[in-house]
């Protein structure tokens, strides 16, 4: 049954029996309407039955209305909150309005009029809520479902390319083949390329699925392992490394080891071909608080004009590279996920600086529980 065919229910709850019998009569046609006598009789009802609108009076002998509610909003949120109220308690009705303990109030003796259309409107933003949580809720799981895939055909698309490299390579060990185009090495480079874009995919992937884990992160061996294999990219550059540790940092290795690979990778790619000194930067501060990782090159620089969007998804600032446009975006979302800020400074032609805060979770309480 669709939001528009249901009756809407509502819990009246008054202390006068008199007004509760004065209610079921003048709407017992429109509405499906339960009715309480108190606070705890109306809480018992709302944990039992499924309620679109709650109407209250302020003045109840235990509990106000505005008290009622502010205990109800916590516990069931979803239903609309009106106000009955006879008395002139303006400040206590105001604060509660804008506090959204209330949806709003109406003075007593109610208007049949004003009283139906504060409950249709009040069941009209109850029915847009509710379909909104829906659609949210099959929106994040059709999201889910597409990452699973793309996850999954990430990972079977790497099978066919091993594939072809192996036959790639066995064809050059027993020169079988002649080429005179180099039409076999421009096939292994687009192997290649489309290799690195599925891994960055995975790693995209595991970056937003992965459950947290904390550790000790020991900055040298972080460091050291991202050169090793970004300096493969190009054995000329040189790498100056800095590390200044004197305390324990926290952090989640698996996210932080992304965003350092990335980052340290882009440095060693967009080198200037020309360079005759080129060099990677590699500076961190760690206290108690943070840790400040800088990471400079001379390398190609961006454009001024760029800056604001090479966090994009597949944003490239230069067509000269074989840039991916998703290691950047990467970054910034493992980034995020670790409370961390990132800078940029560049200069075309001249080099780039990447400045980036990370938060310290030595005294957290998800560390410390583990």
């Amino acid at each position: 049954m669709s939001l528009i065919s249901k009756k809407i229910k509502v819990l009246y709850i008054d202390d006068e029996i008199n007004n509760l019998r004065a209610f079921q009569a003048s709407f017992r046609r429109l509405y499906e309407i339960d009715v309480a006598s108190s606070a705890a009789e109306g809480m018992a009802i709302l944990n039992e039955k499924e309620i679109h609108v709650i109407i209250a009076d302020q003045r109840m002998p235990q509990s106000t209305g505005v008290d009622f509610f502010n205990v109800v909003r916590m516990s069931h949120p979803e239903p609309i909150r009106i106000l009955l109220t006879g008395y002139s308690d303006i400040e206590a009705i105001i604060d509660a309005v804008n506090k959204g303990e209330i949806y709003r109030y109406i003075k007593k003796p109610w208007d049949e009029l004003e009283l139906t259309n504060a409950i249709q409107n009040a069941y009209d933003i109850y029915s847009t809520r509710l379909e909104l949580k829906m659609k949210m809720q099959e929106l994040e799981k059709k999201n889910d479902e597409l990452n699973r895939f793309v996850y999954s055909t990430s990972h079977d698309l790497r099978s066919p390319l091993a594939s072809i490299m192996g036959v790639l390579n066995l064809a050059r060990l027993e020169n079988s083949i002649i080429d005179p185009n180099n039409y076999m090495t421009l096939i292994e480079n687009c192997v290649n390329k489309m290799d690195v874009f599925i891994q960055k995919i995975i790693e995209y992937y595991k970056g937003i699925r992965a459950e947290d884990e904390y550790s000790v992160i020991n900055f040298g061996g972080l460091l050291k392992s991202s050169v090793e294999v970004c300096s493969i990219q190009n054995p000329n550059i040189t790498f100056d490394i800095d590390i200044q540790q004197a305390v324990d940092f926290v952090s989640d290795e698996f996210r932080l080891s992304v965003i350092v690979d990335n980052l340290v990778s882009n440095a060693v790619k967009y080198q200037k071909p020309t360079e005759e000194n080129p060099v990677v930067k590699l500076y961190v501060k760690v206290d108690e608080q943070k840790a400040d990782i800088i990471i400079e090159d001379n390398g190609i620089g961006i454009l001024n004009q760029h800056l604001n969007n090479i966090f994009q998804m597949f944003f490239r600032s230069t067509n000269s590279f074989s840039g991916l446009g998703i290691g950047l975006y990467i970054v910034k979302e493992a980034l995020s996920h670790l409370g961390g800020d990132i800078a940029v400074q560049s200069e075309y032609g001249v080099g780039t600086t990447f400045k980036l805060q990370i938060p310290n979770m030595l005294k957290s309480e998800k560390y410390i529980k583990n």
